[in-house]
């Protein structure tokens, strides 16, 4: 690492921290020549690849935005799509690659999103999984009831 006041190479790491997400580290550095000291942070880069072929960086906001459109009109807090963009982000993370398609973003959205609602799970499902017509919202319909007879 580069000291940015004297530009000297090579600077000596004086402490390291994990940040309170657990996804970057702090470090605390000083250069030996200059001996001013600095703080970087290092995180790990989640790539989503596009239809398109193009990847981006992976946007938490992007999903709650996505998200937030399905949830219009229903009881669903700013908290609470706070609380599901992180769920999707940490589930995405902890695959341990670097670079995943888009489709998986949308597939790890629709667990959390129909704990946080069903009419918004619907919503997203029904543009995420493209339905066709009422036989599409009839056959999700009977999977949520069915999940909920299993679960009482």
């Amino acid at each position: 690492m580069h000291c940015p006041f004297c530009q000297h190479a090579d600077t000596k790491v004086i402490d390291t921290r994990i940040s309170d997400d657990g996804y970057s580290i702090r470090r605390r550095r000083e250069c030996p020549v200059c001996s001013k000291r600095f703080t970087t942070v290092e995180t790990t880069m989640l790539l989503v690849k596009k239809r398109s072929g193009n990847a981006e960086p992976f946007n938490r906001d992007k999903v709650i935005s996505g998200v937030r459109k399905a949830c219009q009109g229903r009881p669903i807090n700013e908290d609470d799509l706070k609380s599901l963009g992180q769920k999707v982000e940490e589930d995405l993370r902890s695959r341990g690659m670097a670079e995943i398609h888009s489709d998986e973003v949308g597939r790890s959205i629709l667990g959390p999103l129909k704990e946080l609602d069903e009419v918004a799970y619907l919503r997203f499902a029904s543009v995420y999984q493209q339905f066709n017509g009422l036989d599409d919202f009839e056959h999700a319909i009977a999977e949520l009831r069915s999940e909920d007879r299993h679960a009482a």
